[in-house]
């Protein structure tokens, strides 16, 4: 086989880089142009922030590193690597401020609110020793008090400027009530949709979930996130801990090294380029070793191959819980494996501390490891700008809730609104409506609008779906409202009153879904189906009144089978935070046509999972018409809703697909470009999705994988050519051995407007001349 190595297509640009030379540069690398109509209350900010260079640079920093760990006691490091859980409320414990006296707290989650902070701050910087400050961290996962969209549900908007701005506006809330470091993005690759933290991820593509891995750094992070409304971002959990066995959180995974570098590793890469500042080890143990003590990923992959240079952070407990996977016989052989393998600072629990004198004097810990762990921790407190601003600025908590993040935050979730399914135009809801049924468990709740992970984000701030369709129907549209039952349970009182509200209203908007406990961390189901009498409420209701839309709240794909067999419409709004029932109610009203596309496969039953469209193809793959290729005897092969699915209030239609290139050498590149015109009445948004698939390789690949998108903007009659390159980085693939490469033969190449159908054309890559 012939290779040829090709750099990662996730890269950043220089940074004298300007805003048009950011957006040239993902468009080249990774088919995402940068457009000017996208996010405009935060783009342009963002993208200045991104290119405005650095105020700390790299010279400097490392020799007041090693003239600090020069002055430093096994105790003052040990504390280093030490990071201790203050109170939900924000409180830090009384514990914290003596250690942080003596030099012995590295860090804290969950303390937040600037007075908090600076209290605990001052402890740290002006009665220790060596006046060291402390890092405080928080999960600032999809907000901090504005809440904005889910990850998964900004991962559907195929808009990676919808993440970046969220991230910017949440960077600026978290570091306002001195947060510096937030455990985000996670970047994990998910497939089993009973998982409950898929609504942590960007689903199940690789090529999609870096796009929006640098993304989210890039806001976050800023070109410098010692700048003050710039937080250190962390990229979790580090690794394949998505690929949980039959979806269960914690558990087991088992993955070949050619999945874990061409599905698993790539986010983790494009976060590594994009200048992640730390990683966070993940729970699971990973093909027997667990991921909180292997060399092989913590050293070997992710600083060797990858040259990572900040630091990496256990996640909650996982060296204590080295125990329980069986791989250490005690905390002392626990924190031993830990930091030898690469983990640097341990959270919550202790065993570095308790341990490492000991493990110093036995020699299980060499002190040159000891003080690489340090060294790591000290170099993003230098880089963070701590040393030189340790305290918050107390004034700045002002910007919680602006108005500006407020409007962010509608038009983010506007973006990520998913039309499943529109049978008879019911939706938009007409003009001139005299009676609007709201129905449903979920239509009146705050709390089911902002999913998990909500950091400061409070219900109180929330506006219901209730609420936003009463302020968007005007006053001369009556808008009745009936619960129908609840989310779970067993209780049907409120059948009947929801017929009879169903019965006499001109349309139905029914509101469906989970719970926010019933996706996230700890949240694995083994029925995906609606909880509860839901589905039962969904018929009564659709029986009643035959123009009834579903709008769904969830964190996860659902089966939604029997649902689509109802009802008329189906709006996926996933959870879409702070604003989400305003920006419900724009969709509903078409105010915003729907233009997002699902990240995740929704199957048609569990039994399906897990469920993905880039998969391989099988030596027999699945055919109807014999009985002995690869399928069930009950349900097709093919999901309910593909991976890139959704529709619009338009139409569109993709023509005249067009390769410049026949054959192009291995190293050559060739531009795919597609005519697509809005067929329909209404202004919309499209997404052009370009699929490659390498039909013989010396490994087996999958039937197609995404390598190219671009939403677009299109009037009524509008007609707009979409052009991608398609280089070596996105037709090669790692081998086992971590080479990566591309191998000479016949590619295809499909356009369309999801993962199945689309424009097909072919070309070849010629073997390179020795």
């Amino acid at each position: 086989m012939l290779v040829v190595a090709v750099a990662n297509p996730f890269v950043l640009p220089p940074r004298s880089a300007s805003p048009k030379g950011l957006g040239l540069m993902i468009s080249l690398g990774m088919q995402l142009p940068v457009q000017g109509g996208i996010m405009k209350t935060l783009t342009a900010a963002v993208l200045t922030l991104l290119c405005a260079g650095g105020a700390f640079a790299a010279e400097g920093v490392e020799d007041r590193v090693e003239d600090l760990l020069g002055r430093m006691t096994v105790e003052e490091k040990l504390g280093q690597l030490q990071q201790l859980d203050g109170e939900a409320d924000g409180r830090w414990r009384p514990e914290h401020l003596v250690l942080a006296r003596k030099g012995r707290l590295g860090s804290t989650l969950n303390v937040r609110g600037a007075k908090r902070v600076n209290e605990l701050q001052k402890a740290a910087v002006e009665g220790s020793r060596l006046k060291i400050p402390i890092l405080f961290a928080f999960d600032v996962i999809h907000g901090y008090r504005t809440v904005f969209p889910i990850p998964l549900a900004e991962a559907a908007s195929f808009d990676p400027d919808v993440a970046r701005a969220s991230a910017r506006v949440a960077a600026r809330e978290a570091s306002a009530a001195g947060v510096r470091w937030t455990f985000a993005p996670m970047v994990d690759v998910a497939r089993d949709s009973r998982w409950g933290r898929v609504a942590e991820g960007s689903g199940e593509d690789p090529y999609l979930g870096s796009a929006f891995a640098l993304a989210r750094v890039q806001g976050f992070q800023g070109r410098d996130y010692s700048a003050p409304e710039s937080v250190a971002a962390c990229a979790k959990h580090w690794a394949a801990y998505g690929a949980a066995e039959a979806g269960r959180d914690y558990n087991t995974t088992d993955v070949s090294e050619t999945a874990l570098r061409n599905v698993y590793f790539p986010p983790f890469q494009a976060a590594v380029e994009a200048g992640v500042a730390t990683f966070m080890s993940a729970f699971n143990d990973l093909n027997g070793v667990p991921s909180s003590a292997n060399p092989y990923t913590l050293t070997g992959v992710l600083r060797k191959e990858w040259g990572f240079g900040g630091l990496v952070v256990s996640d909650y407990t996982s060296v204590a819980e080295l125990i329980n996977h069986g791989f250490a016989a005690d905390g002392a052989e626990a924190a031993s494996k830990a930091l030898n393998a690469g983990v640097d600072m341990e959270m919550v629990s202790r065993l570095y501390n308790e341990h490492g004198p000991s493990l110093l004097k036995s020699g299980a810990w060499s002190p040159a490891a000891l003080d690489e762990a340090v060294r790591r921790v000290l170099r993003v407190k230098f880089r963070a700008g701590l040393f030189e601003r340790p305290y918050a600025d107390e004034s700045r908590e002002k910007v919680l809730l602006a108005p500006d993040h407020l409007k962010a935050a509608r038009e983010a979730a506007g973006r990520t609104m998913v039309l499943l399914k529109n049978d008879g135009g019911v939706l938009p809801l007409p003009e001139g409506l005299g009676n609007i049924a709201v129905i449903g468990p979920l239509a009146d709740d705050k709390a089911a609008l902002l999913g998990s992970w909500t950091g400061d984000g409070r219900a109180e701030d929330a506006v219901t779906i209730l609420s936003g369709i009463r302020a968007a129907a005007g006053p001369k549209t009556k808008v009745s409202y009936a619960k129908g039952c609840g989310v779970s349970g067993k209780d049907e009182g409120g059948f009947a009153e929801a017929a009879s509200v169903a019965g006499k209203a001109d349309a139905v908007v029914l509101v469906l879904g989970e719970s926010p406990d019933m996706s996230g961390e700890a949240a694995s189901r083994s029925d995906l189906g609606l909880p509860g009498r839901q589905l039962e409420l969904a018929a009564l209701v659709a029986g009643a009144n035959k123009r009834t839309a579903v709008v769904l709240l969830n964190g996860r794909p659902l089966t939604l089978t029997d649902l689509a067999a109802t009802v008329p419409a189906i709006m996926e709004a996933w959870q879409p935070g702070t604003q989400g029932g305003l920006a419900v109610a724009d969709a509903l009203f078409g105010e915003v046509n729907p233009g997002a596309k699902l990240p995740m496969s929704f199957p048609r039953t569990v039994g399906q999972l897990p469920l993905y469209y880039n998969h391989k193809n099988t030596g027999r793959p699945p055919d109807e018409d014999n009985k002995y290729s690869s399928k069930f005897l009950d349900v097709p092969v093919t999901p309910l809703y593909a991976f890139g699915h959704g529709l619009s209030y338009t139409s569109f239609r993709l023509s005249g697909l067009r390769l410049s290139e026949a054959s192009i050498p291995q190293d050559g590149r060739l531009t795919v470009s597609v005519s697509l015109e809005n067929t329909g009445p209404r202004a919309g948004d499209e997404t052009a999705q370009l699929y490659v698939r390498d039909k013989a390789s010396s490994v087996t690949r999958p039937v197609r994988e995404l390598k190219g998108f671009e939403r677009v903007t299109l009037k009524p009659g509008e007609k707009k050519d979409v052009s991608f390159v398609l280089g070596p980085e996105h037709l090669g693939y790692y081998l086992g051995d971590g080479r990566f490469g591309v191998e000479p033969g016949a590619f295809q190449v499909f356009v369309g407007t999801s993962s199945q159908g689309g424009l097909e054309a072919s070309f070849k890559v010629a073997p390179k001349k020795r």
